[in-house]
């Protein structure tokens, strides 16, 4: 027979759970609240919960752009924030014509050519009646990218605060500093 101190105990921590859980729900803003799959691996990416109460970098991206490079750069950027809770999340897509012909290819632009260790989401539309519903509310914010690599910085409170488009570089001064005024 179990003890009543023990089912007590699971209570607690059942209850500790859930309230965490709904505390990560809550700080999460309501346009976050999806799950997609990361890049080419079928494992959830539960948006809310990566980035609930965080700031964040979120950038469309294509395996075959001429700012394909910029990889390196959020990669960068990535290692040089991730402990001060930065997260950057890059959604594949093919608006304009340049992204690879299958997951497997984008995966291997990502992760062998450019050693992205950074969160790459399965590749989603981002643009027109078909965009997202991520990629939609962005674009009424700040404008949908108007190219590939446009990266949008996100404050910790889920307002979509700027729009860096393709001619900023990850790891330029501009988005640095504005990086380090969200942190």
């Amino acid at each position: 027979m179990v003890s009543p101190l023990r089912i007590t105990h699971c209570l607690f921590i059942l209850f500790i759970g859930l309230l965490a859980s709904h505390t990560a729900m809550a700080d999460c803003a309501p346009w976050l609240k999806h799950e997609l799959k990361q890049l080419h691996s079928g494992q959830p990416l539960d948006l809310c919960a990566v980035t609930a109460g965080k700031p964040l970098l979120l950038v469309n991206t294509a395996s075959h752009c001429g700012f394909t490079g910029q990889f390196e750069g959020l990669e960068e950027l990535h290692q040089e924030y991730k402990d001060q809770g930065l997260v950057i999340i890059g959604f594949p897509s093919n608006a304009f014509n340049q992204a690879a012909l299958n997951e497997e290819e984008a995966a291997k632009v990502c992760f062998y050519n450019f050693g992205v260790t950074f969160l790459m989401s399965q590749t989603i539309e981002v643009t027109g009646e078909n965009a997202h519903p991520l990629f939609k509310h962005i674009n009424e914010q700040q404008g949908p990218p108007s190219w590939n690599f446009n990266k949008y910085l996100v404050d910790k409170n889920g307002n979509v605060v700027d729009r860096y488009r393709q001619w900023i570089t990850p790891t330029s001064w501009l988005l640095k500093n504005a990086i380090d005024d969200l942190l």
